[in-house]
C-alpha cells in the first residue's frame, strides 16, 4: 500500500520513476502510479519545478493524452496518480515493411491532435518517440509523460544507439527522435515536437529510421547533416502529400519546419480525401516575398519591403486564402533558394517573387506568381508606370493573384475597395522612406523620419498617415528625451491633424492615443484604441498601447488580456509577450508567466538566426531566458546588447530590468541612474512605479531616490 493505493504489478521503469499499476481503494477505480526517484524527491526546487509543470499537464482536458489526477506524497514518497491505460506503445506496432497510410493517419491525426493542444497551452513535451505513444484497447492513440521528460535528464538506455544525454547543455530527449536544436543543447519549442513527430511517422511509414548511425555519435551526425530518403521512394502507394509532410517536419532549421502542429494535423487529415496532391489546406495558401531592389543606386528597400507589404495587407482579407505572415515570409529573398524549397519551407502552395527599378520618377515593376509544386509560373507581368501609379499597380498585382487563385478560392473571394494612402506616388515614396526609418526606435531615426514625413506632407498636406507618422516619433522622443514639452506639443497637434484628415484609418487613432497618454489622460487615450481597435481589430499597435496605459495605471488583469491579443494579431512579436511574462508573475500566474517567456524566446531565437546584432531582440530575450531559469545565458546576451547599444535609453533600461531580476541590484541601478542623470522624465518614473521587472528594487534608497529625481537633481 500507498496511501490509499493498492500496489499491482509494474509497468515500466525510467529516469523519472517506476510506474505501477494500482487500486485506488477509496475511489475503487484503476490507476497508474509513478513514484518519483528519492534523489528528484529530495531537491525542493527540482521537485516544485516539477509539480508546477505536472500541474500544467494536469490542466490538459484531451482524449489523446494520459490525464493527471494527483500529485501526491506519503511518508516521504512523492508520486502521481494518472489514468492507466492497458493497450500497446507504438514500438510495439512497427510492422517491419511499414504500415498503410489509411492506419498511418489513424495514429498521426490523433497525436499531432494531442500535440496541438498541448502547444496551444505553452508545454512542449520534449521526448515524442514511439516508447511514449500508447494505442489502447480500444484503438485510441494515448501520449504518455507529456510534458514530464523534459525536466529530468537522467540516461536511459534502451539499446546502444537510443540513448538520452546529459550534457553540460542539458540536452534532453533520446537520441533517435531528437531534432537539430536538442542535440546541441539549444533550448527547444513546440517546433522540436514537430521533428520528433516527423520522425516516429517517418518510422512507422517506412519500417526503418530516417536517420542511421551505428553508435550515439554516428547517429548524431546523421540527424545534424543528413537528409533523409523520401518514404514514397520506399512505399510509393503512401503518397507525395503524406512525404511532403514528413519532409516538412524533418527540416533542420526550425524556422523552415510548419510553425504549428495544428497545421500538420490539418494536412495529415486532408491527406484521407487525396493522398497524393497537397493538402487542401495548403492548396489556397501563398507567400509574398520581399522585391528585389534593381535600381541603379540600389537605394529603394522602403519600396520594395512597401509593395510587398500591401500586396500582403491586401490579400491578407481573402476568404479561404492563407497569407504568410511578413516576417515568415522576409526571411527569404527571390533568388535565396529553389522555389520549392522555399514554398516548402513555408508551408504554401505560391510564391510572389517581384522587383522594383526606379529611375527618376519612373519605376518599373516585375512580378511573378509561382506554383510551388510545380516551379511553373502561374501568372506574370512588367508595370513600366510613373510613381504615380504605384497605388494602382498594387492593386493590379493583388487582383491578378486573385484571379490565378481563383479555382481554390472561395466563391465569394473578392477584393475590397482600398483607398489609396496619399494623393501623390512621391509621397507616399517618402512616407515609406520615414516608416522605415521610424521602426528602428532610435532618436536619431526618428529626427531622419520626422525629415521624410514633413516632406511628404510639402506634396500632400492632406496626408493623413504622414501627420500620424510625426505624432508617433514625437512621441517616442517625448521619451528619450526627458519629456520635452516641445515633443509632447507637436504629438498632440500631429495626432490632431491625423485624425482630422483620415479618421477611417486606425493608425490615426493610435497615435491620437499616444499622444493623449503622454498627458496622463488615459480615459480619453483608451477611446481612441478603442476606435483603432474597431477600425482594424488586426492592429498590433492599438492592443500594446491600449495594455501598456493599463499596466501603467495597475490594472493588470486588463493588461495581461490586452498584451494577449496584441501576441494573438502579431504573433512574430516578442515584445508584448516579455511585458505579459512580468504581468503574470506579478499576478501569481507563474504557469502563464512561463508560457509567455516560452513563446517569447521562441520568436527571439527566430529573429536573432536572422539578425544576430538586433540589440532588442536580444536584451528582451535574455528577460525570458532569466524566467525560464538559464541565468548566465540571459546576462551573457545582456552584456552583448549594452556593448551594441551602450547608449540607447531603451536598452539601458531593458537591461535593468534584466539585471534586476538576476539579482545584480548594483549593475540594475547603475544603468537606471545614467537614464536619469540623461533624460529624467516622469514618463520613466512611472514605468519604473510599476514595471515588475524591478521588484527586487523597491526598497533599496537609491531606487526609491530615482522615483523623486527631478532634472535639476540629476543634473548637480
Amino acid at each position: 500500500m500507498l496511501s490509499r493505493y493498492k500496489i499491482g504489478e509494474q509497468l515500466g521503469a525510467g529516469g523519472m520513476g517506476v510506474v505501477y499499476a494500482a487500486e485506488d481503494t477509496k475511489l475503487g477505480r484503476k490507476v497508474a502510479l509513478k513514484i518519483l526517484p528519492a534523489e528528484f524527491a529530495a531537491d525542493p526546487e527540482r521537485r516544485a519545478r516539477f509539480e508546477r509543470e505536472a500541474r500544467a499537464v494536469a490542466a490538459l482536458n484531451h482524449p489523446n493524452i494520459v490525464t493527471i489526477y494527483s500529485i501526491e506524497e506519503d511518508d516521504g514518497t512523492h508520486f502521481l496518480t494518472m489514468e492507466l491505460v492497458r493497450g500497446r506503445t507504438l514500438a510495439e506496432l512497427f510492422a517491419p515493411g511499414g504500415l498503410a497510410l489509411d492506419r498511418l493517419l489513424d495514429i498521426a491525426v490523433p497525436l499531432a491532435d494531442a500535440l496541438a493542444a498541448a502547444h496551444d497551452q505553452g508545454i512542449t513535451h520534449r521526448d515524442v518517440k514511439p516508447q511514449n505513444v500508447m494505442v489502447n484497447s480500444e484503438g485510441r492513440v494515448k501520449v504518455l509523460d507529456f510534458g514530464l521528460a523534459k525536466l529530468e535528464p537522467a540516461p536511459h538506455v534502451e539499446d546502444d544507439t537510443v540513448t538520452k544525454a546529459t550534457t553540460v547543455g542539458r540536452v534532453m530527449g533520446t537520441i533517435p527522435y531528437m531534432s537539430p536544436e536538442q542535440i546541441r543543447g539549444e533550448p527547444v519549442d513546440a517546433r522540436s515536437d514537430l521533428f520528433s513527430l516527423g520522425t516516429v511517422l517517418y518510422e512507422l511509414a517506412a519500417g526503418r529510421r530516417p536517420f542511421k548511425g551505428a553508435s550515439a555519435a554516428e547517429l548524431i551526425s546523421s540527424i545534424l547533416r543528413d537528409a533523409p530518403q523520401s518514404v514514397t521512394e520506399i512505399h510509393p502507394e503512401l503518397g507525395s502529400g503524406f512525404d511532403r509532410i514528413l519532409q516538412r517536419c524533418l527540416e533542420k532549421e526550425p524556422a523552415h519546419r510548419p510553425q504549428r502542429a495544428v497545421d500538420v494535423r490539418d494536412e495529415l487529415s486532408a491527406l484521407r480525401h487525396d493522398p497524393g496532391a497537397p493538402p487542401e489546406r495548403s492548396v489556397s495558401s501563398i507567400a509574398v516575398l520581399p522585391f528585389r531592389d534593381r535600381s541603379p543606386a540600389q537605394d529603394q528597400a522602403h519600396l520594395c519591403e512597401g509593395m510587398a507589404e500591401e500586396v500582403i495587407h491586401a490579400l491578407a482579407g481573402i476568404p479561404g486564402l492563407r497569407v504568410a505572415s511578413r516576417m515568415s515570409s522576409f526571411q527569404f529573398m527571390p533568388g535565396d533558394g529553389e522555389r520549392r524549397d522555399i514554398g516548402r519551407r513555408l508551408g504554401v502552395a505560391s510564391l510572389l517573387e517581384g522587383s522594383v527599378r526606379k529611375t527618376g520618377d519612373r519605376l518599373r515593376i516585375t512580378a511573378e506568381l509561382v506554383d510551388v509544386a510545380s516551379g511553373y509560373q502561374r501568372w506574370s507581368e512588367r508595370y513600366d508606370r510613373q510613381l504615380e501609379d504605384v497605388f494602382t499597380i498594387q492593386d493590379e498585382i493583388a487582383a491578378a493573384i486573385v484571379g490565378a487563385l481563383r479555382p481554390s478560392l472561395a466563391p465569394e473571394a473578392a477584393l475590397g475597395s482600398r483607398k489609396a494612402p496619399a494623393a501623390s506616388g512621391e509621397a507616399y515614396d517618402l512616407y515609406l522612406r520615414g516608416r522605415h526609418q521610424a521602426a528602428r526606435r532610435t532618436s536619431t531615426s526618428a529626427e531622419r523620419a520626422l525629415e521624410m514625413f514633413a516632406r511628404a506632407i510639402e506634396i500632400d498636406p492632406d496626408y493623413g498617415l504622414a501627420y500620424a507618422g510625426i505624432a508617433d516619433c514625437h512621441s517616442l522622443l517625448h521619451d528619450k528625451h526627458g519629456g520635452r514639452a516641445e515633443d509632447f506639443e507637436q504629438a498632440n497637434a500631429a495626432s490632431r491633424r491625423a485624425i482630422e484628415l483620415a479618421p477611417d484609418l486606425a493608425e490615426s487613432h493610435v497615435s491620437r492615443g499616444l499622444a493623449l497618454a503622454l498627458a496622463r489622460r488615459f480615459d480619453e487615450a483608451e477611446s481612441e484604441y478603442k476606435a483603432a481597435m474597431r477600425l482594424n481589430p488586426d492592429l498590433f499597435e492599438a492592443y500594446y498601447c491600449a495594455a501598456r496605459d493599463r499596466l501603467l495605471q495597475g490594472e493588470l488583469e486588463a493588461a495581461a488580456a490586452l498584451f494577449e491579443q496584441a501576441a494573438r494579431v502579431r504573433p512574430e512579436d516578442y515584445q508584448a509577450l516579455g511585458v505579459l511574462s512580468g504581468v503574470y508573475r506579478r499576478l501569481g500566474r507563474e504557469d502563464d508567466a512561463m508560457r509567455a517567456s516560452r513563446r517569447q524566446l521562441a520568436i527571439v531565437e527566430k529573429q536573432l538566426a536572422l539578425n544576430p546584432d538586433d540589440v532588442r531582440a536580444r536584451v528582451l530575450g535574455a528577460n525570458a531566458l532569466l524566467s525560464l531559469g538559464e541565468r548566465d545565458r540571459g546576462l551573457d546576451w545582456t552584456a552583448r546588447a549594452l556593448v551594441l547599444d551602450p547608449e540607447g535609453v531603451d536598452t539601458l533600461s531593458n537591461a535593468a530590468c534584466d539585471y534586476a531580476r538576476a539579482g545584480e541590484a548594483e549593475k540594475a541601478l547603475e544603468l537606471l541612474e545614467k537614464i536619469a542623470q540623461g533624460a529624467p522624465n516622469d514618463g520613466h518614473k512611472k514605468w519604473m512605479e510599476v514595471d515588475p521587472d524591478l521588484d527586487s528594487l523597491r526598497d533599496h534608497p537609491r531606487f526609491r531616490r530615482l522615483l523623486v529625481l527631478t532634472p535639476e537633481d540629476s543634473s548637480a
